[in-house]
């Protein structure tokens, strides 16, 4: 089961870096839950939509550095880079602990900060 939900995070994520953000979306519970460390928690997939359509105007490139799997749990760890407000790229660390159900994305707690 761990390796299916790599794969499954994997998908997910290579539809976002397309820009396909309702590809992605088909990967996540309905009642899906985003936490954000320090910032905010956004709850079910509508609030993960609209979050998307501001945070993700331009598709964001990951480098994933490692995928570890155990149970239901994803841990990604590597960087993003997306743009900030005067369009200028910018990377970011990240630390994303995804919680699978029933073969989908229905949790996660995001760490990400500037290095």
């Amino acid at each position: 089961m761990p390796e299916t939900n790599k794969q499954i995070l994997q998908t997910a994520n290579a539809a976002i870096t397309a820009g396909d953000y309702e590809g992605f979306l088909a990967h996540c519970t309905d009642d899906t839950e985003w936490t954000f460390v320090g910032e905010q928690t956004l709850r079910g997939k509508q609030a993960v939509r609209q979050w998307m359509a501001t945070a993700y105007e331009q598709p964001p490139v990951f480098m994933v550095k490692h995928l570890i799997a155990e149970d239901d749990f994803v841990t990604a760890l590597g960087t993003i880079t997306l743009p900030d407000q005067s369009g200028e790229a910018v990377e970011y660390t990240y630390c994303d602990v995804w919680r699978f159900r029933d073969g989908k994305m229905a949790e996660l707690t995001a760490f990400v900060m500037q290095p």
